[in-house]
């Protein structure tokens, strides 16, 4: 490889958006949620930099039951000790019905105040079966720019 091609190719890594991927998994009575986690870059809102990161979210039935999620609750904490709470009706304005085997995903975001962050929390649910209702772990999960880590 050429002197020229070398500082090409380092220049084209400089400018390329690197990525980490996290992956967590916790299974809740018979319901398997797994995360991973992507840095979007940063971006200014209301004249501050903010940290953009998303969320893939995959909610799998291996109970034998039909289930439905009902509801979700977040706490979000970013390094600088800012906390938010998010409880509200669904996930991203579904509130879906999952058959044994089924698996639900969706991709949602969350902007912080820093470089580093975690979320966790729970999902409402209701066994369609016998009208139960029962609350889903959502695994701890870090939020963290690849630019900020060692």
């Amino acid at each position: 490889m050429s002197e020229k091609d070398f500082h090409n190719t380092l220049q084209t890594k400089k400018n390329s958006l690197i990525l980490f991927v996290i992956m967590v998994t916790q299974i809740t009575k018979g319901i398997k949620i797994s995360v991973e986690t992507f840095f979007q870059g940063t971006y200014y809102k209301e004249n501050k930099l903010h940290y953009a990161f998303e969320y893939s979210i995959s909610i799998e039935n291996q109970s034998s039951d039909i289930v439905q999620l009902n509801s979700r609750y977040w706490v979000i904490l970013d390094s600088l000790n800012d906390e938010k709470v998010v409880n509200g009706e669904g996930v991203i304005g579904k509130k879906p019905v999952i058959k044994p085997g089924e698996i639900h995903k969706y991709k949602s975001g969350c902007l912080l105040a820093s470089p580093f962050g975690a979320m966790s929390g729970f999902y409402r649910m209701i066994n369609l079966s016998n009208t139960n209702r029962f609350k889903v772990i959502i695994p701890s999960f870090k939020l963290s720019a690849p630019f900020a880590t060692n």
